[in-house]
């Protein structure tokens, strides 16, 4: 009894467990986990060990960190529009984006100086790495050159041999600043794998985002290139715009914006096309780099698409292969409209997931949900009155749910016992056939017992069983019954004078 006790509370707190896991949101990727606590608990003594991290040591997943990544996203953003677009279309840094961009750096320079007091989960081992040296080591040699070079301030440099700064060299090494879009990458790979937000949305946000970056970068590199050829009027935009260097920086940046989305689509208007060398060299990387990219968001968009319309897919080709499966063989109409029935009624269950999700789930778990979900309707089925809570336990997790369309044979008249059946919902009717005559016998509704003369008595079936509506069925395997109550003969006693004396009382009636 003591033992039932811990297992119980065992299971009760796991559960709580579980549902605060589920509801703080999580990430299937093996390299994080989106709980308070990130790590895999530690087998025996250490497991209910709280984790104490290292003094000056930032958590992970403490929420003022996770709120600094947020903004520094927002500023990657900013990143990765400005940049390209100062490359191309601004020749002299006005101050106010010099400014701006000074002061996104030195954030970021302050992002550098927080990562070395980031604790870390060892991919290994699975615990958290809180140890100075073993972050900056493993910062240093991985990282660290990437985030230093985007962070450098060559445009500040730039100004101590060029008053403009507008050197063609140290604005290609202000370019490095996009390698922060790998955060970007990153988090959008927590948010694809975060139950809390739809799958479908976030990769077509992601395949957006991934489509009007190329468009936006191709158009400021092709603008730049005809802004700096010596002869503005021949570049695909001076042959159409010949002073194009005096109109606003909006008309520019849009006509270049046009440009990059007609060759993207394969659109090719001919009114904006390469006129020298450089432009059909930049124009033909840009049409192979098309093809990839085209063939990337073709695919995942296809396996989007397919990936929703799978299910449905397969629920039409069973129905296909039923049918010809019934006029090959020429089933009598009822037969054909039951199977066309049941294969109906599971597609619509599948939707549901239920026995997907419980067959992920360890036995204990499923045993705990069984309990939840029918103990009360077992307890309260004739046959197992008064016996004891035991064995009620024991068969309620062996037993199956399983549902039934409407006029849908369950058992047969004659058929070999196999299966004692508890009505959760529903209802069914019995009856018997004799000289080809069909005479209803009774209705047994939510809460009834079928099947049970069958599997106990070891007699055919007296009924046939078919329901008269949508019902949900328990369903219990006679081996798995009889292993059940064989280990207490004063339950098996019980059951057997409940099926008796039931049967006694319904028989005197008739």
């Amino acid at each position: 009894m003591i033992q039932n006790i811990k297992s119980t509370t065992m299971l009760i707190s796991s559960s709580n467990y579980l549902q605060h896991f589920c509801n703080k949101g999580f990430s299937l990727d093996h390299k994080e986990f989106h709980t308070d606590n990130d790590l895999f608990p530690s087998l025996g003594a250490t497991i209910n060990q709280t984790i104490k991290h290292g003094k000056h040591i930032i958590s992970p997943n403490d929420p003022h960190y996770r709120l600094w990544e947020m903004f520094m996203i927002l500023l990657v953003l900013y990143s990765a529009w400005i940049c390209p677009f100062e490359f191309a279309f601004l020749k002299y840094l006005p101050s106010e984006i010099f400014l701006v961009d000074n002061i996104v750096n030195s954030i970021f320079a302050i992002d550098i100086t927080l990562t070395f007091f980031v604790a870390y989960v060892d991919h290994k081992s699975y615990l958290l790495v809180d140890n100075h040296k073993r972050i900056a080591i493993r910062y240093l040699s991985t990282w660290f050159i990437f985030d230093a070079c985007s962070t450098f301030p060559f445009h500040t440099i730039s100004l101590f041999f060029n008053r403009h700064g507008n050197s063609l060299g140290l604005q290609l090494l202000s370019m490095l600043r996009l390698w922060r879009l790998h955060r970007v990458s990153s988090l959008f790979a927590r948010l694809e794998k975060d139950i809390r937000l739809n799958y479908f949305w976030t990769r077509c946000i992601k395949l957006l985002s991934v489509t009007l970056f190329a468009v936006h970068c191709s158009a400021c590199f092709n603008y730049m290139i005809a802004e700096r050829y010596p002869d503005p009027k021949i570049t695909w935009i001076g042959a159409v715009i010949p002073n194009f260097k005096e109109i606003s920086l909006w008309i520019r940046y849009v006509t270049a914006i046009y440009w990059s989305i007609t060759t993207l689509t394969t659109t090719g208007y001919g009114d904006l096309h390469a006129e020298n060398t450089r432009e059909m060299l930049f124009d033909i990387c840009y049409m192979l780099f098309n093809l990839g990219l085209t063939a990337y968001l073709i695919g995942n968009m296809t396996n989007l698409v397919v990936h929703g319309t799978y299910c449905t897919k397969k629920f039409r080709d069973t129905i296909q292969a039923a049918s010809e499966f019934v006029s090959r063989n020429k089933f009598p109409k009822h037969i054909e409209e039951q199977m066309l029935s049941d294969i109906c009624l599971k597609f619509k269950t599948e939707e549901l997931k239920q026995q997907k999700i419980l067959d992920c789930l360890p036995k204990a778990i499923r045993s705990s949900i069984a309990k939840h979900l029918f103990l009360p309707i077992v307890q309260k089925a004739y046959i197992f009155q008064g016996v004891s809570l035991n064995l009620i336990f024991q068969l309620v997790s062996a037993m199956q749910a399983e549902y039934f369309a409407p006029n849908e044979d369950v058992i047969l008249q004659k058929e070999t016992p196999t299966d004692l059946y508890i009505i959760v919902s529903g209802s069914v009717e019995m009856i018997a056939y004799s000289g080809g005559t069909e005479q209803v016998h009774g209705k047994v509704t939510a809460g009834g017992v079928f099947g049970e003369i069958g599997v106990l008595c070891k007699v055919p079936q007296p009924f046939t069983i078919k329901t008269i509506e949508l019902s949900q069925i328990l369903r219990l395997d006679r081996t798995a019954l009889f292993d059940i109550i064989q280990e207490s003969k004063e339950d098996a006693t019980i059951i057997m004078q409940n099926l008796n004396q039931v049967h006694l009382i319904f028989d005197n009636t008739a």
